[in-house]
């Protein structure tokens, strides 16, 4: 099954980055908040890092993060934004008296130097895309890190991890059931059908997932490089969680920033912009509980519009593939498994209370033997005084 990304056609340069002067985006972005909060708390967490160095904001946008990391206590914020926002910019620079700080620079990032040959300590970015990578903007944050960013500096965020899980997609497919009192399910057929050739955006709530998140990339921006995202391809095996309607794969992404803050657009983290990234099946499937379901998810780079990737859900046999150990499914080996990992955990669990037993009993006879020392010791000079007393009395 294929689901080709949401842009089919090559995208101009020109057009991908006019598409940023939209306020309305801008608007959206800033309006999220668990987004912006995330940045902010992340940058005043690590003020140290930030206090009198320079800082590169790459696709600054309307500024924010470039004013974060002045209120932070930047030496120099370089404010890379290609748009015509650049101009904006400025004036939210100015309006919040901080021009001596932030220095705005209208270009494409891979056409930027740093005056004096100057190497940053610090890159800030909001590159993270649906499903992480579309838009592909994480190629210019990577161009800024190699050309930019001095050895050994910080990059926020540090790191980043794309997530897959099992779902049913009730919003795609009970209202076809019932219109009006009129069934038209063959309407909502054709109606996924359409759908799952390309990726669906939309929110997911987290009792529709039908099992454990699964890792399908984990990213280290310090790094990573390109050739490591044009492809990305993982097999998965997960039992389900409770009995359902398997309809679709949900996908999301979290990063995390080097104080440890994450920000997570799982289906059970707070809603932001990014929402969540349905793959719908094209027939749906009932499942029992702990019945194992496998797929292979496969992102691969658009060739001809290089900022987007096309998708590619296989749904393989669990017989036939691996599953993880321990595996919570209902299969026979898998039952084998668990029961011969709990019981040697209650071997290793009885050993230790032996080993303890052990050590408390020679805890013991250690105490009793002090006990007696100890008391033999206090006979003895009772004994000695004693004697002292009777010499003393006989000498009178």
């Amino acid at each position: 099954m294929n689901g080709a990304d949401t842009s089919s056609e090559a995208e101009k340069p020109k057009d991908y980055f006019q598409s940023y002067e939209d306020l309305e985006v801008h608007h959206l972005m800033l309006n999220d908040q668990p987004r912006t909060e995330a940045y902010r708390h992340a940058i005043n967490a690590n003020k140290a890092m930030f206090k009198d160095k320079i800082v590169v904001d790459v696709g600054a946008g309307t500024g924010i993060l470039s004013i974060f990391c002045a209120q932070a206590g930047a030496k120099k914020v370089y404010a890379i934004e290609a748009s015509n926002l650049a101009e904006l910019m400025k004036e939210v620079v100015k309006e919040n008296k901080l021009t001596d700080q932030i220095e705005v620079i209208q270009s494409r990032v891979e056409d930027v130097e740093l005056p004096d040959g100057q190497k940053a300590d610090v890159l800030v970015s909001e590159w993270m895309g649906f499903y992480l990578l579309h838009e592909g903007m994480l190629d210019s944050v990577l161009n800024a890190r190699d050309r930019l960013l001095k050895e050994g500096g910080l990059m926020f965020p540090d790191k980043a991890d794309i997530w897959a899980a099992p779902c049913c997609l009730p919003s795609l497919y009970d209202f076809w059931e019932d219109v009006q009192g009129v069934s038209m399910q063959c309407v909502g057929k054709a109606w996924r059908k359409k759908k799952a050739s390309s990726p669906e955006v939309m929110t997911i709530d987290p009792e529709d997932l039908l099992g454990a998140g699964n890792l399908v990339k984990s990213i280290n921006l310090a790094t990573v490089c390109l050739a490591d995202l044009e492809k990305i391809s993982v097999k998965h095996v997960v039992a389900a969680n409770s009995g359902g309607r398997y309809q679709g794969v949900c996908v999301w992404f979290t990063v995390r920033f080097p104080s440890g803050l994450v920000l997570s657009t799982a289906p059970s983290a707070p809603s932001t912009h990014w929402k969540q990234t349905a793959i719908v099946l094209p027939e749906e499937r009932t499942v029992e509980e702990a019945e194992p379901l496998a797929w292979e998810l496969t992102m691969t780079r658009d060739p001809e519009a290089v900022r987007h990737y096309n998708i590619e859900l296989t749904l393989l046999d669990p017989e036939e593939e691996k599953h993880p150990t321990p595996c919570s499914c209902h299969m026979t080996k898998c039952i084998v498994i668990r029961k011969f990992i709990e019981q040697s955990e209650e071997a290793e669990d009885e050993e230790f209370d032996e080993e303890e037993g052990e050590d408390d009993d020679e805890m013991e006879d250690e105490e009793e033997y002090e006990s007696d020392v100890e008391m033999n010791s206090e006979r003895q000079d009772l004994n000695d005084a004693n004697k002292t007393k009777e010499n003393g009395e006989g000498s009178h």
